[in-house]
Order: C-alpha cells, then sequence, then structure tokens
C-alpha cells in the first residue's frame, strides 16, 4: 500500500537535508468493490433509500451511498463505525462509488441510520421485489427462521416504534448481554434472503410467523408459496392464519408433541424409499450414503377452545439411516462416559469424596442429570453392614435403551399440501432445504463479521441490521449469478480457489469475495487516468461471470 494523505518534515539523506512532502496514494486496495457496486445497482438500493429519505442538494452523499458503501464495508473488511473513514481512505471507494472517504465520519453514518430507520418496511419489500425481478428468484418455496444479535449495553430507555434489546434464549449462547431477534426469509431458488424483518430481543418466535407471512405473500404476488420452517410453526393460530391464506407449509413436529410409542411402533423397512442424495453424501459410494423412507398418516391438531375447528394435516413420518447412526454414536458415547463416573463412584462411595448417603445420592443425581441418562440408569444405595458406609451399585435398563433405539432416526414433518402437489417422499425433499437459511445466518455471523454490537439506541440497531441483510443479499445473489452462469456453460466448480492446490470446487460467497480480495487500483495522478494492473486469471473468469467490468464507477 502506498503512502496516504502525507506530512511534512526534513531528514539527512547522503548528508542534505531532505524535504518531506504530501504525496497521493499510489495504490488502493479495489477488491470485491467493483462486484458489490454492481449488485447493488442491479437492486437500486441507493434509489429505493434516496425516494423514501431525500437530503438536501447539497448533501456531499446521499443516504442511499451511504447505505451502500456500510453494504460493501460489511462485504470487504467489516469495521467499526468510527473505521468506516480510514477503511474508504486504504480501499478505492471514492473512485468506485464517487464519494470522498473523508464524508464517511461516523456522524453522517448515525445520521444515515437514523434516516432509513422508520422507512425500513418499505426499503425491505421494495429491494426484496427488486431482487426478484432483476435476477428471476423463484419465490414459490421460501424458508424462515429466526436467530439473535447480542448487544453490548443496557438499553434501559428505548425509542419506541423500534425492536426493543431484551432478555432472552441468544444463539450465541452470551446469556450475559440483551440481544435483538432478526428473522429472514430465505428463497429455495440458491438461498437468498428477500425478506428480513428485526423484533423484540424477548420477543416468542412462534407470534411472528403471521406476520411475516403476510409480508411475504406480498413479496410472492399473486401466486400461492411454500413456507417452510421450524416447529414453532406449528401453533394453532399459525396454521390457522395459513391455511386461510392459502399459504402450503411444511415443518417439523416437535418430539414432545410426538405421541408416545408411535416411532417405536413403525418399521423403517416397510416404509417407502426416497430418491433423495444428502449434499454431504454426494460424492460418497452409494453404499455409505444415507437412506430416507417415509410413511404417511393423518394428525389432528384442535383449537384451544371446543368450538374451534380441528385442522386435519398430513404427517409424514421420515426414517434417516444417517440420523439413526447419529444417534447410536451420541448414546453410547454419553452411556460410555456415564460409566466411567459411575464406576468412580462405586468405588468413592464411604470415603472423604462421598462420606453418606445424601453425598452418593446427590453425585449420583447430578451424573444422571449431566449425562441425560436418567430414562435408563437405575441406582441403589445401601448401608454395608459392617462400617456402615453407604455402598452404590447401579446398572443400564437394557430394556428402556432399546425402546429408545427403536425410535433413532424417525421424525415427523406436517403439512398441509394437497397430495396431489407432492406426495410424502416429495414433502421431504421440498423441507430438505432448510438448511439453507441457517447457512445464511452462519454467514452473518462470519464473514459479515456480526459480533455483539454496541450503538446508542435501537433505532440505529435496528437499521444497521437492514444493512447487514441487504448486505447478505447481495452475498447470496453474488454466489448464485456466478453458479447459474457457470451451469450455462456446462460447468459447477471451478479451480484456482485454493493456494498450491488446484483442485476444482463449488464456488460460494466467501471464496468469490476472497478471491476478488487482493484485486488493486492505481488512482489517477499526473493527469493520468486511474489503472487496474491486470486481475488474475481467477479473478477474470468471475468478473466475467458476473458481468462486471472494474473499470465502471458506480455513479459517474
Amino acid at each position: 500500500m502506498g503512502v496516504g494523505g502525507g506530512s511534512r518534515g526534513r531528514r539527512l539523506v547522503g548528508g542534505r537535508r531532505a524535504e518531506l512532502v504530501a504525496v497521493p496514494v499510489l495504490e488502493k486496495r479495489l477488491g470485491s468493490l467493483p462486484v458489490i457496486a454492481e449488485f447493488s445497482r442491479r437492486l437500486d438500493i441507493a434509489g429505493v433509500i434516496d425516494r423514501v429519505c431525500p437530503v438536501r442538494d447539497v448533501a456531499h452523499a446521499t443516504h442511499g451511498q451511504v447505505i451502500e458503501v456500510l453494504i460493501a464495508n460489511r462485504l470487504t473488511n467489516p469495521s467499526a463505525m468510527v473505521g468506516i473513514s480510514a477503511w474508504a481512505s486504504a480501499w478505492a471507494v471514492e473512485e468506485v462509488y464517487g464519494v470522498p472517504a473523508a464524508v464517511f465520519g461516523d456522524d453522517r453514518l448515525a445520521r444515515a441510520l437514523d434516516a432509513i430507520a422508520p422507512q425500513l418496511d418499505q426499503i425491505v419489500g421494495s429491494v426484496g421485489a427488486a431482487a426478484i425481478a432483476a435476477f428471476g428468484v423463484d419465490v414459490a418455496r421460501l424458508h424462515w427462521d429466526m436467530t439473535s444479535v447480542s448487544l453490548h449495553g443496557a438499553y434501559d430507555d428505548v425509542e419506541d416504534g423500534f425492536p426493543a434489546p431484551g432478555w432472552g434464549h441468544p444463539k450465541d449462547r452470551r446469556t450475559d448481554l440483551k440481544q435483538i431477534q432478526a428473522g429472514i426469509a430465505v428463497a429455495s431458488d440458491g438461498g437468498v434472503p428477500i425478506f428480513h424483518q428485526a423484533y423484540d430481543g424477548g420477543a416468542g418466535e412462534i407470534s411472528q410467523v403471521v406476520e411475516a407471512m403476510q409480508r411475504l405473500q406480498v413479496l410472492a404476488g399473486p401466486r400461492r408459496f411454500l413456507l417452510v420452517g421450524d416447529s414453532k410453526l406449528l401453533s394453532y393460530g399459525n396454521i390457522t392464519a395459513m391455511s386461510g391464506a392459502g399459504v402450503g407449509f411444511i415443518a417439523p413436529l416437535a418430539a414432545k408433541r410426538v405421541p408416545a410409542g408411535l416411532f417405536a411402533s413403525l418399521d423403517p423397512a416397510r416404509a417407502v424409499p426416497v430418491d433423495y442424495t444428502a449434499l454431504r453424501d454426494a460424492g460418497k459410494p452409494a453404499d455409505r450414503r444415507g437412506g430416507y423412507r417415509v410413511v404417511e398418516d393423518v394428525m389432528d391438531i384442535p383449537g384451544p377452545r371446543k368450538r374451534d375447528p380441528v385442522h386435519h394435516l398430513r404427517r409424514v413420518l421420515v426414517h434417516s439411516t444417517a440420523n439413526q447412526a447419529a444417534a447410536i454414536k451420541a448414546r453410547t458415547l454419553k452411556l460410555d462416559k456415564a460409566r466411567t463416573e459411575l464406576d468412580t463412584l462405586v468405588r468413592t462411595a464411604g470415603t472423604r469424596y462421598h462420606p453418606d448417603t445424601a453425598a452418593v445420592t446427590a453425585k449420583a443425581e447430578q451424573i444422571s442429570r449431566h449425562r441425560r441418562i436418567g430414562n435408563y440408569l437405575r441406582t441403589r444405595i445401601t448401608t454395608h453392614p459392617d462400617t456402615g458406609k453407604p455402598v452404590f451399585t447401579w446398572h443400564y435398563d437394557q430394556a428402556a435403551i432399546q425402546a429408545e433405539a427403536a425410535t433413532d432416526g424417525w421424525y415427523a414433518l406436517l403439512s398441509n399440501l394437497h397430495p396431489d402437489e407432492a406426495d410424502p417422499a416429495e414433502i421431504l425433499r421440498r423441507y430438505k432445504n432448510q438448511p439453507a437459511v441457517e447457512q445464511r445466518y452462519a454467514t452473518i455471523k462470519g464473514p459479515l463479521a456480526v459480533t455483539p454490537m454496541f450503538l446508542q439506541h435501537n433505532r440505529r440497531i435496528t437499521a444497521l441490521i437492514t444493512v447487514i441483510c441487504l448486505a447478505l443479499l447481495i452475498f447470496s445473489l453474488i454466489e448464485r449469478e456466478l453458479r447459474t452462469n457457470l451451469a450455462a456453460q456446462g460447468h459447477t466448480d471451478m479451480a484456482g480457489f485454493y493456494a498450491y492446490d488446484n483442485r476444482a470446487t463449488r464456488p460460494t460467497g466467501r471464496l468469490i469475495l476472497q478471491a476478488l480480495h487482493d484485486l488493486r487500483l492505481i488512482p489517477a495522478h499526473n493527469q493520468q487516468p486511474p489503472r487496474i494492473p491486470h486481475p488474475g486469471w481467477l479473478q477474470a473468469q468471475i468478473l466475467a461471470l458476473l458481468n462486471t467490468d472494474p473499470t465502471q464507477p458506480r455513479w459517474p
């Protein structure tokens, strides 16, 4: 990186005093900025924002331009608000976006967040619709889930009209921090998050489904769409609302709602095999791949009141050999670990470590609870006739273990889809894309670097969550676009992503942005136009597949 800005002073060079003068930056990092700017243009993010959040003509940058640059920062080198200006100086932000780096002080960024916060519903809806129209994203099947964003700070005073930080059950297990929750709807087509919404930190996930469904109906238009979610989708109120609105749904039945003995009564050999291969098994020999079988029945969901109509839903009972093997492995592991601890307790009962019956009982209960073996642990504590010391014995109830093993690999899916729309095997196949939304949340916590955040108030927190989700949208569209254009050439993989390893791999958003990260730009100086050193082979291929000309700025 060349010298930026400059300073003045004197030093001795060869016996003479030399003048230190200010010189322009000799080189800046360009990275993936041209690609991000091009996708922002196709989504018209700045235009959408500027139409609902106009600024005076004398402003150095519009709110839309500022938000687009914030999105670019998230996708290139995530920084705290106070570091955005320095990042913009080191990167070719001015050359690509046409806005000087000095504009992006934390006060200006905060004003942009404050401006968009009251208009987020319109912004999110408009950009989501633009993604569907500009990139042809198919929204016939959408996957919905929620996550949490942990926050530093007390936030005792919150602004009305925006989600309030609160205590909850954080996904990152930071129970010492308050949180804001966020829900996203991801299209099965490319895993594109076309919709997002922020919620109170203590809001229940079940109660957010209906509002999200209504917003998604607007995005999807007149066509019927399928909503896939987790077990929290299946409250009576949510089922009533989705069925009444003509929205199809698929969701797993929570284990506690499965009738006792149902899974144990099923024989996998009598279920129907499903032609489906999990992505993790795609490269394995056929005999090492996980297999799936399904059988269908009906489950009645009554309402909380006697006069409420009963919903008759299709229940697809799924057996997975991969899940079965995982359950066997997990149970064997916890039984072995517990056995070691229980055998130790046998030896230490009556010693100074566990001197009496109460101490032995407490330790046995602690082992049972910690190792989760209460269903099949049987213990006995007696008193030695000669010494009066406690004697501890134990064994596993093999009948109880076998009864649990009979349920291994089974789970249930509920759906209101008509049999003409999907048979049991197809219901399973449509559900299996649900991890796509979880992968997008992993992107938020990973490449987009959303660590516990701190902002002045909940208005800005809500706006920043939208910035992050718009960055996730662009991240996902870049991945989808490159894969789509690569497939049009008859390929699914590309080589060159890994140093000293020329193996071909399926490109991901992370690999694409990493490959472009080292692109450089030599700014204009001495009446010379800005120049981009020739991209490497992989970089040139990516830019071509994404239809991006790195020499074209976002705004003239």
